[in-house]
């Protein structure tokens, strides 16, 4: 349950049976509720009619796969993926972020591992939803083009409202709380990815490009505030007037 008393509702994604049951009791021992779904066609299916809190995706499933349901799936929705697979290489963990997951667990993997990856994926995709009901303060970060409702959960661009996954608004509200500071690679990756001690950079990298993308389909003057500063990181650049 989350802090509203809401269950929360998970679809687990996978072609293996086993792993599907073993998934199923760990997290409806936490008070999830759990869907199940064995191939791409159905998940797809499924994920598009219902608006889960959250997806664990098998990568590699017969017919449609995790990453071309990961690709459909954020067309439509900014639902929080965590990705499942088997292959642990570099590119293939790239790939994944590319296409717009939130977060990625290898196999084998510990299955308390994997339920805290979904607490804190859950607790970063309802804490604004928690404000916006449980407190009167409305928190809006406003800049030329760009404006952040926190308590809303609502980023607009433009004047037009930018749908956004659950980490690529983590990474655009961390930055703009402090316009003009520059921030490493290894510092987002540290407070906004968790990743103390490992994590790839380029995986920072994927989700700036995206940010840019989705904020410049609404409005190129707000996806220009967000700045590279080679060989260190990146920005959020007030323009001056």
């Amino acid at each position: 349950m989350n802090q509203v008393g809401k269950q929360e509702h998970i679809l687990v994604v996978d072609d293996e049976d086993r792993i599907r049951r073993l998934l199923r009791m760990y997290l409806e021992r936490e008070g999830y509720k759990i869907d199940e779904a064995e191939d791409g066609e159905s998940a797809l299916a499924k994920s598009m009619e219902t608006d889960y809190d959250l997806i664990l995706l098998d990568l590699m499933l017969p017919g449609t796969d995790g990453l071309d349901i990961c690709r459909e799936l954020r067309r439509k929705k900014a639902t929080p993926i965590i990705m499942l697979t088997a292959r642990g290489e570099e590119a293939n963990r790239v790939e994944g972020f590319e296409a717009g997951t939130d977060d990625y667990v290898v196999k084998p993997f510990s299955p308390r591992e994997l339920v805290h990856r979904v607490k804190a994926v859950l607790r970063r995709s309802s804490a604004t939803a928690f404000l916006s009901t449980e407190t009167e303060t409305h928190n809006v970060l406003v800049f030329p083009e760009l404006t952040i409702d926190h308590d809303a959960h609502e980023v607009r661009a433009g004047g037009v409202e930018v749908a956004l996954t659950p980490k690529e608004y983590e990474l655009l509200y961390y930055l703009a709380s402090s316009p003009d500071k520059v921030f490493t690679r290894e510092a987002l990756l540290r407070d906004v990815w968790n990743y103390e001690f490992f994590g790839d950079l380029r995986t920072v990298d994927t989700h700036i490009k995206r940010l840019r993308e989705k904020l410049n389909r609404a409005s190129p003057a707000a996806a220009a505030m967000i700045h590279t500063v080679w060989g260190v990181g990146y920005k959020l650049e007030v323009p001056k007037e």
